[in-house]
This record gives structure tokens, C-alpha cells and sequence, in this order.
């Protein structure tokens, strides 16, 4: 039997991204220290793959400050929710497929 594996977008084949842009579809906008927090990741690693996300232009970023402290925030971008939808469409078809 063959596999069809069309559909499914390369910028999330990585846990951590699938991960990030889950976290975004469920919540309008997330700080840094919360993904950081939910994801369990180093702060190296987490921006790492959100700067990825933000080059897909999957994700965008609005910097602010909370009294005299900056904080980040990360939200999905209209691109990014068409191409995050897209994709678990094509994971379901594709587990689906296996039955």
C-alpha cells in the first residue's frame, strides 16, 4: 500500500514546532516564558524554532514591556493558521488512510 504524505508542510516535522504552533492555535498569544514553560525547552532551543516559524512567516512576534521589563509575545499569523490547519487535515487523512 502506498503512503501519501502530500499536504504535510516540512516547517512542522519538528516536535517542538508542532508543539509551538499547537500552543499558538489555542491560545491567541503566548509570551516566551510560557511556551518556554509548557514545552519544557531551553531558551536557546525554544528560540531556535520560533525564529524559524517567524522566517515561514507562520508566526509573528510583538515586543512590549510589562513595567520596565520587555516581553515578548508570539502569535500565529493568518499564512500560518492556513498552513497549520492544512496540515493536520493531512494527518488525519493520512491516519485514516491506515485503518
Amino acid at each position: 500500500m502506498k503512503i501519501s504524505i502530500e499536504g504535510l508542510h516540512k516547517a512542522f516535522e519538528s516536535r517542538i514546532r508542532l508543539g509551538i504552533m499547537s500552543a499558538l492555535a489555542v491560545n491567541d498569544t503566548l509570551d516566551f516564558n510560557a511556551l518556554k514553560e509548557f514545552l519544557d525547552l531551553t531558551d536557546g532551543n525554544l528560540a531556535s524554532h520560533l525564529k524559524g516559524l517567524e522566517k515561514e512567516q507562520f508566526i509573528d512576534v510583538k515586543k512590549s514591556f510589562i513595567g520596565r521589563k520587555p516581553n515578548t509575545t508570539y502569535f500565529m499569523t493568518k499564512a500560518g493558521k492556513i498552513a497549520f490547519d492544512g496540515h493536520l487535515k493531512a494527518l488525519e487523512k493520512l491516519i485514516k488512510s491506515q485503518k
